[in-house]
């Protein structure tokens, strides 16, 4: 046989492969699911988000008053990888009088889980609900538009939380800005009850002791007010009081991060920790959601 036809039997050949591997791609392919672009990290378990950290180293980028337009000075806890793609973003307030120490250990617990998170001092620490708000609403800006981290975050997935005050300025950011995902006031405290118009997936979480924001007065109403939120829940923890969120929490840890990655991520690997939802015991008192989450 010459070398020509050799060659020519080959190509032939080639072909026939070719078009049946052609033939075959779209029935492979239409069997995968589509994935979501958002997912972030491994699969979870119970004991991922209980962890103190997650699966991301993560570093720190201080911020000093003169820098923060809106704010005070506060701290940018980030992803050390650039190869996840961008990441949400999340602006945590501290409470009545509060420095940002006091709710600091969320940062970098939130952000090793796969998020860009901002914890700061407020303009004064006698800031009320709304001023609060405005200053989550601020801090988030910064992070999506001026920071040195900027080119890590998507400026569409944002949250807020906060703590007392900062918990129902968390609720006032929300009610500003309809675009954000997801908010988490914890042992919040806002004299306005009434929140129907927050679009936000939005988990409250409460405090059975608690008596400078009385469950019965503010977490309680909110969660039941919380009428045209896309989803929300209520936890009240058992046994703690007003200041239980200014120490790390494993249940506030825990269930917040379930509670953005479903919300903020879209990931729905993480609907089994919320619904059907935790039930009442040793760490909660009271839980209440709007389960089946869609």
């Amino acid at each position: 046989m010459t070398t020509t036809r050799r060659r020519a039997l080959g190509s032939g050949l080639l072909a026939v492969l070719a078009a049946l591997a052609m033939t075959l791609a779209p029935a492979t392919a239409a069997a995968q699911p589509a994935g979501n672009p958002f997912e972030r990290g491994p699969a979870p378990t119970e004991a991922s988000i209980e962890a103190a950290r997650g699966p991301y180293a993560v570093a720190d980028a201080s911020l000093y008053d003169f820098q923060t337009p809106g704010f005070g000075s506060g701290t940018i806890t980030y992803p050390t990888t650039t190869s996840d793609g961008t990441f949400g973003v999340v602006a945590i307030s501290p409470g009545y009088t509060a420095s940002e120490s006091t709710i600091a250990w969320l940062g970098p617990r939130i952000a090793s889980q796969g998020f860009v998170v901002i914890t700061f001092n407020t303009n004064s620490r006698y800031d009320q609900p709304a001023e609060r708000g405005e200053q989550l609403l601020a801090a988030l800006d910064y992070v999506t538009q001026e920071s040195s981290v900027r080119d890590r975050v998507d400026p569409n997935r944002l949250a807020v939380m906060g703590h007392s005050m900062g918990g129902g300025g968390a609720l006032e950011a929300a009610s500003d800005r309809r675009s954000i995902e997801a908010a988490v006031p914890l042992t919040g405290y806002n004299l306005d009850k009434t929140w129907s118009e927050v679009d936000a997936a939005t988990l409250v979480i409460g405090a059975e002791q608690d008596s400078i924001a009385p469950v019965s007065r503010h977490s309680i109403p909110f969660y039941e007010n919380l009428t045209g939120a896309e989803e929300r829940a209520y936890l009240e923890l058992n046994n703690v009081d007003h200041f239980a969120p200014n120490s790390p929490n494993t249940t506030i840890g825990k269930y917040s991060i379930a509670w953005l990655k479903r919300f903020v991520d879209d990931d729905t690997r993480y609907t089994q920790f919320l619904c059907p939802g935790p039930s009442a015991g040793a760490a909660l008192s009271d839980v209440r959601n709007s389960c089946p989450i869609g």
